[in-house]
């Protein structure tokens, strides 16, 4: 009976002890993390300026937020960085994949080079891009330098092109990112389809248009809602590389709302941006995670 017992409470012992391990992690997160979430929620409906405060306005904050030409402003150009963001990830990434999926010399060598940006903080590609693209010390200079005297480059400094320049410090950041989910598509595919497919006389064209990307179909999936909510949330590479200028070219809503909320002391308004950005995010992520989750059952 003794050893019974001692069999008991070892196994009841193993059972809890992950339980209590990770219950610290999951309340902090729990408070910090969705907490915070709800109160950012909760203060979108208050007259909160400076510090918090509980004097409930109810959807005036919002009727303001969508009154102000800087949100809408910051609504422009979310549009073009995030579709601009989304497209040019994707075509680099698949093309970078499908290159390295021809069994190339060097394969193991390139695939760190792609990915290593992906390593770096958005803060550090921002700065790196910011002395790259300025014309005083970057690419002009250099060229300038080196000769060619009639050379410009100075999208940075100019209110319809600085937009640009995030979407390429970006692109240069994720693409590799991207890569590494295609590859891993396209060497899930059965050799054996490919094979059959060749011997029915298929070319390289229709095997990739008909049979191969078709069958990246999740990939395809998983990067969209990936990029598409690094776009939504982009804000350290904006501040390091544009500062959201010149003027308000380069504002997002991320920059948008720390602005208002931090610096203009606006936090209802702030708050309020803050929690239409996370209803963004969840309108994509949430059907995502449904069909997952019915593709597992």
């Amino acid at each position: 009976m003794a050893v019974s017992a001692d069999a008991d409470f070892k196994t009841r012992l193993q059972n809890w002890i992950p339980k209590l391990v990770l219950s610290p992690s999951i309340a902090m997160m729990t408070v910090f993390v969705y907490g915070f979430i709800l109160f950012s929620v909760y203060l979108s409906f208050t007259d909160s300026r400076i510090l918090p405060t509980f004097g409930w306005v109810g959807w005036e904050n919002y009727d303001k937020l969508w009154r102000l030409s800087h949100w809408e402003t910051s609504l422009i150009n979310m549009g073009i960085f995030a579709s601009l963001y989304i497209v040019i990830c994707t075509c680099i990434g698949l093309g970078l994949a499908i290159f390295l999926d021809q069994k190339i010399r060097g394969e193991g060598l390139l695939r760190p080079i792609y990915l290593y940006p992906m390593a770096l903080s958005f803060i550090v590609t921002g700065t790196a891009w910011k002395w790259f693209l300025d014309p005083g010390i970057g690419l002009e200079n250099v060229m300038q330098t080196w000769g060619w005297e009639s050379f410009e480059f100075d999208w940075i400094k100019d209110r319809n092109f600085a937009i640009y320049t995030v979407v390429l410090a970006a692109v240069w950041q994720t693409s590799g990112f991207v890569m590494a989910m295609f590859l891993a598509g396209l060497r899930g595919i059965d050799n054996e389809i490919l094979r059959a497919a060749q011997m029915d006389g298929a070319s390289n064209w229709n095997l990739y248009r008909r049979i191969i990307i078709p069958q990246l179909r999740p990939a395809f999936l998983s990067a969209f809602v990936i990029l598409s909510h690094l776009a939504i949330k982009t804000f350290d590479l904006v501040i390091a590389l544009t500062g959201g200028g010149p003027g308000r070219a380069t504002e997002l809503p991320a920059t948008f709302m720390y602005s208002y909320t931090f610096t203009r002391n606006q936090m209802g308004i702030g708050a309020a941006s803050a929690t239409i950005m996370l209803m963004t995010i969840a309108a994509i992520m949430i059907p995502y995670l449904y069909a997952e989750l019915r593709e597992k059952r």
